[in-house]
């Protein structure tokens, strides 16, 4: 395939043991340190020796479950996981270059709080944080809050209206949400700290601006407790499968994740996230369409199948997943995303299906191929997360002109 397209972005989900519900029956896992630091730093570490955009980190308010609706009560795959924001914080100072975007759930949590976690994930980081926000409407974890309650539907209930409407008010309480977070990121101008220990001023209390957010999900006075963050706005992701989680990339997000299977149905999709951009008034913003692939990455395409078919055995059943499923060689894959980004695309998140082995085939094998297409940076060429990903620094919206 030529070489004519830009840049591809790479970033990878990190996930436990990896994507397949085995994956922590393999040699290479490591299960009995997934809940320390150094599992997280080695991953993060070894993302960043592939010159990647960013690393997304998994996160939930229940147990994982091979449901998508409610638990599933098995005691043979991962269950348990430590706070995504927290270990972002934790891995970030050790790397230097590569964005941490640790996913957060907007339902059953409140945006001060979130704005000033990752405004501070930005400060450790140097200007390398992001975020992934994320909605819920299970049952099991509404009731570890207690504050409301959602109706039980199926996985074959979604379609209709009632679920939909629910689904559909959650996304719109999201992008509330992330229209909450950027105020509060900007309720302080960039030169609100003076710092002058010989006349004593520390700020400059008009530089701190109240954002007097009120809506029908939130209503938050400001300012943040937090100075605004070194990138301004830290990077906004979101996750997305259909026309209501469409719109909130479109309304609210930089970096937009979509699970098309084929090149034709890249084309739509990124048709549809642009006509919402231009319906929320951002048609003139860089916003990134990123395709989700979760890989199985061998030298010969075989193993690859052979591998995804023994983890299958493993967990008893064909794991099955919203995204595209790959088994088969670094070229092979290269080639598929060459032909995804002609469709429109400007990056990709992969998800390791085994992250002990998927991530360094990633980072060893998959990027070495695409700078020899001349499509991926040979060096990272930015310091922040905005600057990888070709953002620019935004101005503050309460600073004077």
């Amino acid at each position: 395939m030529s070489s004519s397209l830009s840049p591809l972005h790479l970033a990878v989900a990190l996930d436990g043991a990896g994507w397949h519900p085995a994956a922590w029956r393999e040699p290479i896992a490591r299960p009995g340190e997934l809940f320390t630091a150094r599992y997280w730093a080695d991953l993060v570490a070894e993302a960043e020796r592939g010159l990647l955009d960013f690393v997304t980190i998994e996160d939930g308010l229940g147990l994982q479950s091979s449901s998508l609706t409610e638990p599933d009560g098995r005691a043979d795959q991962v269950r348990g996981r430590l706070d995504a924001v927290l270990i972002a914080a934790r891995v970030a100072p050790l790397t230097r270059h590569i964005g941490i975007v640790p996913t957060a759930v907007t339902t059953h949590t409140e945006p001060f709080h979130l704005s000033k976690a990752i405004a501070t994930l930005d400060y450790v980081s140097s200007g390398r944080a992001g975020l992934r926000v994320q909605i819920s409407a299970r049952q099991n974890e509404a009731a570890h809050f207690g504050r409301r309650t959602f109706p039980p539907f199926r996985l074959e209930d979604y379609g209709t209206p009632a679920v939909q409407e629910v689904v559909g008010d959650l996304f719109d309480e999201a992008a509330d949400y992330v229209e909450v977070v950027r105020r509060l990121w900007d309720s302080w101008e960039d030169d609100a700290e003076i710092r002058d220990a010989a006349t004593g001023r520390f700020i400059d209390r008009e530089k701190l601006h109240y954002i007097d957010f009120e809506g029908p999900h939130f209503r938050v006075k400001g300012p943040s407790i937090t100075p605004r963050p070194p990138q301004g706005q830290p990077v906004v992701t979101a996750l997305a499968h259909e026309t209501i989680p469409y719109r909130l990339v479109g309304r609210a997000a930089d970096v937009g994740y979509v699970t098309p299977f084929d090149a034709g149905q890249a084309r739509a999709i990124v048709a549809e996230v642009r006509g919402e951009q231009v319906s929320a008034g951002r048609g003139d913003e860089l916003v990134h369409v990123f395709g989700d692939l979760v890989v199985f990455l061998d030298d010969d395409p075989a193993e690859a199948v052979a591998r995804r078919e023994r983890l299958d055995g493993l967990a008893g059943y064909e794991y099955k997943s919203d995204a595209l499923i790959f088994a088969g060689t670094a070229a092979q894959l290269a080639d598929l995303l060459e032909e995804l980004a002609s469709a429109g695309l400007s990056g990709f998140r992969l998800r390791p299906a085994v992250a002990g082995h998927d991530l360094p085939a990633i980072t060893q094998k998959l990027v070495p191929e695409l700078q020899r297409r001349g499509v991926f940076r040979q060096s990272y060429e930015a310091d922040t997360l905005r600057g990888l990903l070709g953002l620019s620094r935004p101005a503050n919206r309460y600073a004077a002109v």
